[in-house]
């Protein structure tokens, strides 16, 4: 069966999520190695909760976290992709670009060349102006793929949404803008 994705980059499909992948995201959020910069790893109803989450902001906004395959052997390994982020900081309201991949999956470099492919989609597809991203201080994997597709660090915060959660508050941003991108393509 061919897949319908909504775009794709050389390797990965992404597209909007299905019950199908309930399972294979519960295992991902329930990895203590991939949620290591978040506050806790994800149970399968909160997994599944989420899942509506991003598609519901699909449906709202024309884009999301999208689920995102590797285009030879069909294999979910996460997501990869773009959310309206409205926490108040001096960086908000913007589009967020992020990702959550598999361990397997990574040191493949899915993550950069998937966000290269959701900045081109924000960009020429959806005329934003400017994307963001946010991660925790500590994560040092994310910051280093902010920096491979073009993305300059704009500043540091305590996240809002992390208030409870001290060892994870103090985040940094980074963002580029369309000018930006398009003169490093």
């Amino acid at each position: 069966m061919k897949k319908e994705y909504l775009f794709k980059s050389e390797r990965l499909g992404f597209r909007n999520w299905n019950e199908k992948d309930l399972t294979e995201f519960t295992k991902i959020n329930a990895d203590m190695a991939v949620m290591e910069h978040f506050p806790k790893s994800l149970t399968h109803k909160e997994t599944s909760e989420y899942i509506a989450r991003l598609q519901n902001h699909y449906q709202e906004n024309g884009y999301t976290y999208f689920a995102t395959e590797i285009l030879k052997t069909g294999e979910f390994i996460g997501f990869i992709g773009l959310a309206y982020q409205e926490y108040k900081t001096d960086f908000t309201p913007a589009t967020d670009i992020g990702w959550r991949l598999k361990k397997n999956s990574w040191g493949n470099g899915y993550a950069t060349e998937g966000a290269k492919k959701c900045l081109e989609f924000a960009f020429s597809s959806l005329n934003l102006d400017r994307i963001i991203s946010v991660c925790t201080q500590q994560n040092s994997k994310s910051e280093s793929v902010m920096k491979k597709i073009g993305m300059q660090k704009v500043g540091e915060f305590n996240h809002p949404k992390l208030k409870k959660y001290p060892k994870h508050q103090k985040c940094i941003c980074y963002e580029i803008n369309r000018n930006v991108w398009q003169n490093l393509t």
